[in-house]
């Protein structure tokens, strides 16, 4: 039976995105504050993820082993350095969040059974890589404050008691939503993104933030007029409204999850798969349970 374990490693770096082939202006246009000299600083996080049989040890890999491979292809190379000078990957690619992970895999894949590398920029945000060519994912964390109340306006105050308990209570009740967006493509084999991040953000703003923040859902947001502002039903609405704007980004909507309290999550797998529906046909988001 195969085990999946992971292993946090972090390191701090510097990095600046800047094309010399680019005017200071372009590169303020494209890059903003990212570009300015001499660049700016992350606490990175590391997470590496290796698939393995269990054996006879007790181990899919022996973890002090994990630890020097770690250390000697990673962390003892980029730790406390300037990113786009210490590898040939980020001469070729700026050194972004999404590129940095991918580059982490290909060192480490010849000496780990690798099946990810997460790499977390900061709190808000963070990438994945799985091998897959030139494709990675990236995650932004954001939040949002909204009243609601759990009811279906057919049944009587103590139906809608029985199934959803003090949620149906009449005045609504209220939680400070974190947000999670994850979006696929491609990495540029220039710029090393996927995505502008600042319309990535902005969009988020956008669709979602602004309008749903301080709002009491059942009332001031239309599409709760008629169907009950679960988590579920939340992050469902924030799929739709997010997919096809995203499209336009050049990045394919892959996953919200949205976590109402420390207790209670969800999360909606966004993705089109071929295998499921036609290329005309509509893509149903999947549900995970909380």
């Amino acid at each position: 039976m195969k085990c999946i374990i992971n292993r946090r490693a972090q390191f701090s770096a510097s990095h600046r995105y800047w094309l010399p082939e680019l005017t200071e202006a372009e590169n303020q246009a494209k890059f903003g504050t990212g570009s300015n000299f001499p660049g700016h600083g992350h606490n990175y996080v590391l997470y590496v993820s290796l698939e393995g049989e269990v054996d006879r040890y007790g181990m899919v890999q022996n973890l002090s082993e994990v630890k020097r491979a770690i250390a000697k292809e990673v962390t003892s190379e980029l730790d406390n350095a300037y990113l786009n000078q210490v590898w040939e990957d980020f001469q070729q690619a700026l050194p972004t969040t999404e590129n940095i992970t991918k580059a982490i895999w290909q060192r480490l894949i010849p000496h780990l059974p690798l099946v990810k590398i997460q790499l977390f920029e900061h709190p808000q945000l963070w990438a994945e890589y799985q091998g897959n060519n030139m494709e990675a994912s990236l995650t932004i964390s954001t939040h949002f404050s909204a009243a609601h109340r759990l009811a279906l306006d057919e049944l009587s105050y103590a139906d809608n008691l029985e199934i959803y308990g003090k949620c149906a209570r009449p005045h609504g009740h209220g939680h400070n939503y974190h947000l999670e967006v994850s979006v696929v493509g491609e990495i540029d084999p220039r710029t090393g993104m996927i995505v502008d991040l600042v319309a990535l953000q902005n969009l988020v703003d956008e669709l979602v933030i602004e309008p749903f923040d301080h709002t009491f859902l059942n009332k001031d947001i239309p599409h709760f007029a008629s169907i009950v502002p679960t988590a579920e039903n939340i992050a469902l609405h924030i799929c739709q409204l997010l997919q096809d704007p995203l499209k336009e980004l050049g990045v394919e909507l892959d996953k919200v999850k949205l976590i109402e309290s420390p207790n209670n999550s969800c999360e909606i797998y966004c993705r089109q798969s071929s295998t499921q529906v036609s290329e005309t046909a509509a893509a149903e988001p999947v549900l995970a349970t909380r």
